[in-house]
């Protein structure tokens, strides 16, 4: 039974809010991976997209998600985690991928800097191109998908418990 519960989705699904009170309802330690790379990088995510490119960040953050050991913890992702092969198999191999799911219309409306928020966005790219990019990347790697349609952190919460359930009795 794998022990951690990785999130992973767009930026603005509510994988930092969620977590937090996911991993106090069930006892873990809560890892905010962006504020890792922040520690790790002695700058802000924002500030190494300036200064390395989309490119120079992205290898940061699959070299330090693919090295990432914790154990009996919820940890939130970049919403570009899932542009890292070795994250992604590291990740895989530590906890169970949750994939918090919303729809774009959703996503466009909790979102207002993203520049400011450190999302990864190439040359020219909208975040409608960036949502259609991603999604099926998140579907590919996911063991549980949440659609929060409708749903408050509360609700989401409750349901993320009862899929990893169902999930660990499936294993």
């Amino acid at each position: 039974m794998k022990k951690n519960i990785v999130l992973i989705g767009m930026p603005g699904v509510g994988k930092s809010t969620s977590g937090v009170i996911l991993a106090k309802v069930m006892g873990q330690k809560f890892v905010d991976v962006d504020l890792v790379i922040q520690e790790k990088e002695g700058r802000l995510l924002s500030t190494i997209i300036k200064e390395e490119g989309v490119q120079g960040f992205l290898d940061v953050e699959n070299k330090i998600n693919a090295g990432l050991f914790v154990e009996n913890s919820v940890i939130s992702t970049g919403g570009s985690v899932i542009y890292g092969k070795e994250a992604m198999e590291h990740l895989s191999k530590i906890g169970i991928i949750v994939y918090l799911k919303l729809s774009y219309q959703s996503i466009s409306r909790r979102l207002r800097n993203i520049k400011e928020r450190g999302v990864v966005l190439k040359e020219g790219q909208t975040l409608r191109d960036l949502y259609y990019e991603r999604a099926p990347l998140y579907e590919k790697y996911a063991d549980i998908i949440i659609d929060e349609k409708g749903m408050n952190i509360e609700q989401t919460v409750l349901k993320i418990i009862e899929e990893v359930n169902k999930y660990n009795k499936r294993v």
